[in-house]
């Protein structure tokens, strides 16, 4: 007789209590998956890196040395593993892109960054011998190449595993527009609060890094002592540079690094265990769902259209600058305050970190600014335009900067404006990088985010590499050494790199931004894809559903079954605490009321304050001379006529790119809006900063390309 009893199915490995998330609910919460896993965790995972991209080249170079007996090395390092770090970042995306676990696709990943980032922290720290120019070549060989390869273990290996899978969480964690708006704040919030600790904190502890000599036996001849309360604090060369303890140096990196391999570890285990993939979840309970496959278009096809288009090579190209400028700036401010700022003649890395921490913290200001007016702006002259004159602004505090670049207060103010300038960019780039993406779906049916988004990684992941090997051929030239940190060619150097870099950049962003004119196609663009929509619709026998309304449903939907998994979590514990489930039901419902109360009369008031100011506006109109009303109206109606045709110019062009592909042209019919159809969007939910969030699908927020023959 046959066992009818069914087999057992085997639990995952990550099922177990040991593996499994501690995010038990069915929704997103502040805590603990807001406040644990997408900020104190990343925070703390983040931080060695952070620290690895500002302070490793100066490790090198006063700590160890190295152009003094490595230079060409040092210069080459950074730039050849570019090539590693790239690679490495699209294959960790393409494997997480194809991993399916109980735990997800992106959580696991983040386990195995663990002990790659110990191995790479391991090899660059404790493992890697101490050598300088005075000790044997087979020290200094061994240190090479601990140094080769945990660097690349690191930048090319390690962190992409963690990255990768921690940009991708958010947009893995729910379906629910509030989650997940809530969840991406949080997690800008951890990217800007890993950066600060790094530039604004750590820089004012620098001396417990880079160890000042105080043994009159191991000074160059000529060092002049200083004293603190009769005790030697340092010992200072003819040129005013501090003379540098290397061994204690080293070893007070060890112990740092031991710390922040803790510390990287930890960041990387509260992330994992205090995040969930709800998306990636229910692939396993609708095996439909991870059956199906959407349809891609090739990359040969996507590059072929991108390489014709003007508008991709400005939007590539600005890129490229954005953050090849960004890059040289960050790489040496720290040797720049080094070299240029002093205390009563004294310049060391302690010094300098002070200067440069308070460089970042000034910084951070026009940052937070920026974020505030940059779409108001854009808004009102247009995203292309808002990044050409914030470009220009840039430049000027450049100049300014030039002036004379000892002058802290005069690197502050230079600091500022650019800051300032640089906003438009930081927070509307990918923006219109999306405009840019629209118009060639209106033109070519299909989009190339893949393809670009692949190129764009490339350049972010790059860009750091390309930079640092800049500054350190400069200092590998200019003869910079432990005890060479302020010369007259360093301090004649320092400022072109530091300013004269991103200056430079800004210059050139600006006048190629004199030809981006994607924005003037965007009204035409929605309506061209929406025609294509319904005409493939109707061809396919669908019915029709424009995107915003469907992704209203889709979010309706979504709300309620947000709402019906919260009951049952209500129902699970009022069960094990043994209360009323209506009662504590109708306490939750109560306070809903009362939260729509307070938001329904803050509305009603915002509306009143908006009605009074337009009767106010109304009132100053009628109170005007008939003359004076003819002169506005007559001005409208000349600006309105001067908008009209610009429109129709535009159009014109638009029409003729359409009728190039074999496309059907846009009538006045195309622009009135369906009873089914809703506005398209202005401007992105989520605000960004200077490293964009990508999925790893090749789709950004908000996505689609343009062409050569464009105007």
């Amino acid at each position: 007789m046959e066992n009818s009893t069914p087999t057992k199915k085997k639990k995952s490995l990550f099922e177990s209590p040991l593996l499994s998330s501690k995010v038990k609910s069915a929704n997103v919460k502040i805590f603990p998956e807001g406040g644990l896993g997408f900020f104190i965790g990343p925070t703390l995972a983040l931080l060695a890196n952070s620290i690895l991209g500002q302070y490793f080249n100066m490790y090198m170079t006063n700590v160890l040395n190295i152009t003094a007996w490595a230079s060409t090395f040092f210069t080459w390092l950074p730039v050849i593993s570019v090539i590693f770090v790239v690679a490495g970042n699209i294959v960790v995306g393409r494997l997480m892109d194809k991993s399916r676990t109980k735990a997800g696709k992106a959580r696991p990943l983040l386990l195995v960054s663990v002990p790659l980032s110990i191995l790479a922290l391991l090899i660059l720290f404790i493992i890697s011998p101490f050598a300088t120019d005075t000790l044997n070549t087979s020290s200094q060989m061994i240190a090479l190449v601990c140094i080769a390869i945990g660097y690349n273990l690191w930048f090319a290996i390690a962190y992409p595993f963690y990255y990768t899978s921690h940009a991708a969480l958010v947009s893995l964690s729910t379906r629910n527009s509030k989650g997940r708006s809530l969840l991406a704040t949080i997690s800008n919030a951890t990217s800007l609060a890993a950066m600060g600790l790094c530039s604004m904190i750590l820089p004012f502890f620098l001396g417990l890094l880079f160890v000042y000599q105080t043994d009159p036996a191991l000074v160059p001849a000529g060092s002049v002592p200083t004293l603190e309360n009769g005790v030697i604090k340092f010992f200072t060369d003819p040129t005013g540079a501090v003379v540098y303890d290397q061994v204690a140096s080293y070893n007070h990196w060890k112990i740092f690094v031991i710390a922040l391999m803790i510390i990287t570890a930890v960041g990387a285990l509260i992330e994992y265990y205090f995040t969930r993939e709800r998306i990636t979840e229910e692939s396993f309970n609708t095996p439909l769902a991870a059956t199906e496959k959407k349809k891609s278009v090739p990359v040969g096809k996507q590059a072929k259209v991108c390489f014709k288009d003007k508008f991709w090579w400005i939007m590539i190209a600005f890129f490229f600058l954005y953050q090849l400028g960004g890059m040289m700036k960050n790489t040496s401010q720290l040797y720049f305050c080094q070299a240029m700022f002093d205390e009563n003649g004294v310049y060391s890395t302690a010094i300098g970190g002070g200067f440069s921490g308070t460089l970042a913290i000034v910084g951070a200001i026009p940052t937070a600014i920026g974020m505030v007016i940059a779409w108001p702006l854009s808004n009102k002259i247009g995203k292309g335009k808002a990044i050409l004159f914030g470009a220009i602004l840039s430049v000027a505090g450049g100049a300014i900067g030039f002036i004379d670049p000892s002058n802290f207060y005069l690197v502050v103010t230079s600091f500022v404006i650019k800051a300032l300038g640089s906003t438009p960019a930081m927070y509307l780039s990918l923006a219109l990088l999306a405009d840019m993406l629209d118009h060639q779906e209106a033109m070519h049916g299909f989009r190339t985010d893949g393809f670009t988004m692949t190129i764009y990684g490339a350049i972010m992941a790059g860009m750091t590499g390309i930079a640092t090997g800049i500054l350190n051929a400069v200092l590998s030239g200019l003869n910079y050494s432990a005890t060479n940190v302020s010369s007259e060619t360093i301090r004649a150097a320092m400022p072109w790199i530091f300013i004269g870099g991103e200056t430079i950049c800004y210059g050139v962003i600006a006048f190629i931004f004199i030809f981006m004119g994607v924005e003037k196609f965007s009204k035409f663009d929605h309506a061209a894809i929406v025609k294509d929509q319904r005409a493939k619709a109707l061809a396919d026998g669908i019915e029709y559903i424009d995107p915003a309304v469907k992704l209203k449903m889709e979010e309706a939907e979504a709300d309620a079954q947000a709402d019906e998994a919260r009951k049952e979590e209500l129902r699970k514990r009022c069960a094990k605490a043994n209360l009323d489930f209506e009662a504590e039901e109708a306490k939750y419902q109560a306070a809903q009321a009362e939260k729509q109360k307070a938001a329904d009369a803050k509305k009603v008031a915002a509306d009143a304050k908006k009605a009074a100011a337009e009767a106010e506006k109304q009132a100053k109109y009628d109170a005007l001379s008939a003359e004076d009303k003819a002169k506005i109206e007559a001005q409208k109606e000349a600006k309105a006529k001067k908008e009209a045709e610009r429109e129709a110019v535009a159009l014109k062009a638009f029409n003729k790119m359409r009728v190039d592909r074999s496309l059907p042209t846009l009538d006045e019919s195309d622009f009135e809006q369906s009873p089914n159809e809703a506005p398209t969007p202005q401007a992105p939910e989520t605000v960004q900063t200077d490293e964009p969030t990508v999925e790893q699908d090749g789709k950004t927020d908000e996505s689609t390309p343009a062409d050569s023959d464009n105007e």
